[in-house]
């Protein structure tokens, strides 16, 4: 994307790992979420990229699969919200690395960032 990690700033929807590594409870997610959305208001962002169904979920207060909700901006905390696949489904799934790479270009129309063109390398 052209952007250094001092351009980007990472966050968890909550802030401690659940017992045995187990999704998050509704409780758990509401006891975290003013912190994560004071991180976003003292941040603000001007893109929100989230990662798997947890988070865009969370974030979204929807139960409406990933795959539905990726490739299209909705709005959190008055930012814009790209969501698309976790890097680890990715893994799983390769050949979806292209329904990312789209929603990471619309990301970077946003953010004005040139887009490279297939087969350039950097």
């Amino acid at each position: 994307m052209g952007m250094t990690r001092a351009d980007v700033y990472i966050c968890n929807v909550i802030k401690c790992r659940p017992p045995d590594n187990r999704n998050p409870e509704l409780d758990e997610v509401a006891a975290c979420e003013p912190f994560l959305f004071r991180q976003i208001d003292l941040v603000r962002p001007r893109a929100i990229v989230g990662l798997g169904t947890f988070a865009v979920q969370a974030l979204l207060k929807v139960r409406t699969p990933i795959g539905k909700l990726r490739g299209v901006w909705h709005e959190v905390h008055g930012v814009k919200l790209m969501p698309t696949f976790h890097p680890a489904y990715l893994l799983r799934n390769p050949g979806d690395k292209r329904l990312v790479w789209s929603d990471i270009q619309a990301v970077m129309r946003l953010l004005g960032k040139p887009i490279p063109q297939r087969g350039a390398r950097r």
